[in-house]
């Protein structure tokens, strides 16, 4: 491993700060990827003095621009593929109603004081005597070698102050596969009520960064063992436990969910196909049935929880865009190729599929395939089976008849041309009625035949007499 403050930087800053009679450390993030071997572009100097200054004064030196935020006493610049960001240290005090300190200037202590976990109050300095030297005042080091997260302050003064630092916790532990210590967790739980001062696109942020991590389950087990998960997202813990009814029990939806949320995350790192891993069988606490014939059913659930996604997206303070819609439509289309795998499979319930998932639809095999889960093995291995027949079928189906990229090949211009009407329902019904004829096999996908189609509709509905 080679040195942590080699790049040509850091001696450019330690110089700078020298003239300028401060002293100065590399802190937090940046130090601790370091002992984890995890290459880093971004750092945080932390400044016993001005940020803004030195940033300025090293911005001079290197010819290069400085973007200076003075509400905040920070300044960044980038240079040969480092980003640095400069803020003077600070000491901080907390107003109960608001996660948002009152700052004083501080020393380095100070700063590593406010610092959210142990492993993130790390400093190397930047001082000429002792450049590169560790500084580990609550012994960082010692928690990544045995791989805990610990915050410097008693944990409730840490998360009572920030409560985002509860979910940062869970983030981290995730992320770097660390443990929680005992009594984090235990502050967490006395905590939680303090979530409701955060904003929800902080919450939804963080959430983004454990969806995408390597096992991005272990968030949501920590989030249910902190008692977060109902307060976040209330209708994932609606998923949680098995109800038995003459004998007979469901599979526990959140432990599946968790499974295909990982199954999904080891073949894709599309954050918004975790997403919708995530939220696939949300509809199914609200569609749950118990039939003594066949057990317990979830009709319908694939539709209830498409309809749940908007709101799930709204009350995060997640943007309503193609994002989210793309979620949607994968919710909404997940139970389709299962249906496949197990009926008899016809061209044109494949067409429909190929049709209805659009450019979508390799997202849409990769989440059914990460749907299969039992801990019956010769099942699993079966259904998986007969997916891969579906998938096949799907690649002859789209090959022959060009379905993915559709166009209906008969337009509302070319209906109100042909028979001189203006906009109506006739147009409408029309294309409809050619659109399923292609995608049931009854006419091939081209013009002639959808022209011809059209006319006998049209003659049918009174037009062209």
């Amino acid at each position: 491993m080679t040195g942590p403050l080699e790049h040509s930087i850091f001696q450019i800053v330690s110089r700078q700060a020298r003239q300028l009679g401060v002293r100065a450390f590399v802190i937090g993030g940046y130090v601790r990827d370091y002992y984890l071997q995890r290459p880093g572009n971004d750092v945080d100097i932390v400044v016993e003095g001005s940020g803004i200054e030195l940033a300025t004064a090293v911005a001079a030196k290197l010819h290069a621009k400085v973007s200076v935020f003075k509400n905040f006493g920070t300044a960044m610049l980038r240079y040969k593929g480092i980003e640095v960001e400069f803020v003077g240290a600070r000491k901080e005090s907390y107003n109960r109603n608001s996660r948002n300190p009152i700052v004083e200037n501080g020393t380095l202590e100070d700063d590593q004081l406010r610092r959210d976990f142990t492993i993130n109050a790390m400093a190397f300095s930047l001082q000429e005597e002792d450049f590169g030297a560790l500084v580990d005042p609550f012994g960082g080091i010692r928690d990544l070698n045995e791989g805990i997260i610990r915050t410097p302050l008693d944990p409730d003064t840490t998360y009572s102050d920030d409560p985002l630092r509860m979910i940062r916790a869970i983030r981290f532990a995730t992320q770097l596969g660390l443990t929680i210590v005992p009594e984090s967790m235990e502050s967490i739980r006395r905590n939680r009520g303090r979530l409701e001062i955060l904003s929800r696109e902080r919450i939804s942020e963080e959430l983004h960064k454990i969806l995408m991590a390597p096992r991005p389950s272990r968030g949501f087990e920590l989030f249910d063992e902190c008692q977060l998960l109902s307060l976040i997202l209330p209708a994932v813990d609606s998923l949680k436990g098995v109800e038995t009814m003459e004998g007979r029990g469901h599979k526990d939806n959140f432990k599946h969910t968790l499974q295909v949320l990982d199954n999904v995350a080891e073949v894709s790192g599309n954050l918004w196909l975790r997403w919708a891993a995530l939220l696939h069988d949300i509809g199914k606490p609200a569609t749950k049935k118990w039939d003594p014939a066949i057990g317990w059913t979830f009709h319908n659930h694939d539709f209830v929880g498409a309809k749940m996604v908007p709101g799930i997206f709204k009350q995060l303070k997640m943007p309503l865009n193609e994002k989210m819609k793309y979620v949607q439509k994968l919710v909404q289309l997940h139970m389709r190729p299962i249906a496949l795998v197990t009926d008899e499979v016809t061209d044109s319930a494949v067409r429909r599929l190929v049709f209805d998932a659009g450019d979508d639809l390799e997202d849409l095999m990769i989440l059914c395939k990460a749907d299969i889960t039992s801990k019956n093995d010769k099942k699993v291995e079966l259904y998986k089976h007969n997916y891969e027949l579906v998938q096949q079928k799907i690649i002859e189906v789209e090959e022959k008849d060009r379905i993915r990229n559709f166009k209906n090949p008969v337009t509302g211009d070319l209906i109100m041309e042909k028979y001189g009407i203006p906009p109506c329902s006739q147009i409408g019904i029309i294309k409809e009625y050619v659109k399923n004829a292609i995608l049931d096999g009854l006419i091939p996908n081209d013009y002639d035949a959808a022209f011809r189609l059209m006319e006998e509709k049209a003659r049918e509905l009174g037009l062209g007499k």
